[in-house]
């Protein structure tokens, strides 16, 4: 790969200007940016040359606010196909393009972008609806030569990393749980070919994040915990794991809250880590001011976090660097396709499962 100076401007496009590719910016409550397009808008190193999307009125909002915000126009296709026929005829194609659609349009979407030979595709998470599509996207961007960058935010933000680098100060590793809970069933059969259901919307940023602090791939799940409704959808269950580095890993997911909650819990001989959205807490072993002759966790105040965990931005931040030549992927494909591995191990343990 080409050598650029820092001072490089590259070109972005944009599949779909729905939630995650566009309206999540404007939530306030969210730290921004939180698409995208505003991720693409904040960074001086890339200038929107256009977008696609079928909702004609949405289309019209984001081309609107983009050619405003960066002072220069950005094209606007009712289609990613019309938006590719451009580009040939143009004889050009923007350096990144970004795949933010549904999961049941992950595949062709994502391989139309590879065939249109990016230097890189950025793609929403899940990678795909199952492995044989992840396959068929990996072997098209093998083919045509173009990476492909999947956005697990978490892998990127400053908190979760911190807490990776945390993991080496807890001893050893004795047990990690990391929790999913939500209104949305966590598997249901019937929505096979559309992704709605939180195994795989939400279940992969668990699994993804579980695998990143652990630092080694999670495989053969014990299923405990499973509940289904009066229409047979899973809406509750926990995966029980072994590996060589921690003896006892659950993942749990719901899918009967009132509430959304995203946490993992990692405890070590001699401390522990406590994370999830909107808080991060460290913890050490220390003398126990409770007990004579005890040791007890105290909270670790000496981590310093800064107040934005940045986890759009670094994600974007990582791809320039990688087209720089001066970073690796911090989430390629082959990582993304191995969290699917597992949900689709998870998956298929549901399909079989009888209580006993």
């Amino acid at each position: 790969m080409a050598l650029f100076t820092r001072k490089t401007a590259y070109t972005a496009s944009l599949v779909g200007c729905g939630r995650i590719g566009f309206t999540l910016g404007f939530d306030k409550k969210r730290e921004q940016p939180a698409s995208h397009t505003m991720a693409l808008l904040s960074n001086p190193r890339v200038r929107i040359t256009a977008g696609s999307d079928t909702d004609a009125e949405q289309l019209t909002s984001w081309q609107r606010y983009v050619s405003k915000r960066q002072h220069a126009p950005a094209a606007a296709f009712a289609c990613s196909a019309d938006m590719y026929a451009y580009f040939r005829e143009q004889k050009t194609v923007s350096d990144i393009i970004v795949v933010a659609v549904n999961e049941d349009a992950h595949k062709a979407e994502t391989l139309a972008a590879i065939r249109a030979k990016p230097r890189l595709v950025i793609l929403e998470k899940p990678v795909a609806l199952n492995s044989a599509e992840a396959e068929e996207i990996k072997s098209a961007a093998d083919e045509c030569g173009v990476p492909v960058m999947v956005n697990h935010e978490r892998r990127f933000a400053c908190d979760y990393n911190a807490a990776r680098e945390y993991m080496s100060r807890i001893g050893d590793i004795q047990s990690i749980r990391a929790e999913l809970f939500s209104s949305l069933r966590v598997y249901s059969a019937e929505e096979e070919a559309t992704g709605a259901y939180s195994l795989l919307h939400d279940g992969t940023h668990l699994v993804d994040i579980v695998q990143f602090l652990l630092g080694e791939e999670v495989h053969n799940p014990v299923l405990t915990g499973v509940w289904k409704d009066d229409k047979g959808d899973v809406r509750n269950v926990s995966a029980h794991y072994s590996t060589s580095r921690c003896p006892s890993v659950d993942i749990c997911m719901s899918g009967r809250s009132r509430f959304f909650s995203f946490g993992v819990d990692v405890l070590g001989t001699t401390g522990r880590i406590c994370i999830g959205n909107g808080y991060a807490k460290f913890y050490q072993r220390r003398e126990s001011s409770l007990y004579t002759g005890f040791y007890s966790l105290a909270r670790d105040r000496s981590v310093r976090l800064p107040r934005k965990t940045g986890y759009f931005a670094n994600m974007l931040q990582n791809g320039i660097d990688f087209l720089d030549g001066r970073a690796m992927l911090v989430s390629p494909l082959a990582v993304a396709m191995a969290d699917l591995a597992v949900l689709e191990e998870i998956k298929a343990a549901l399909i079989q499962y009888c209580p006993r």
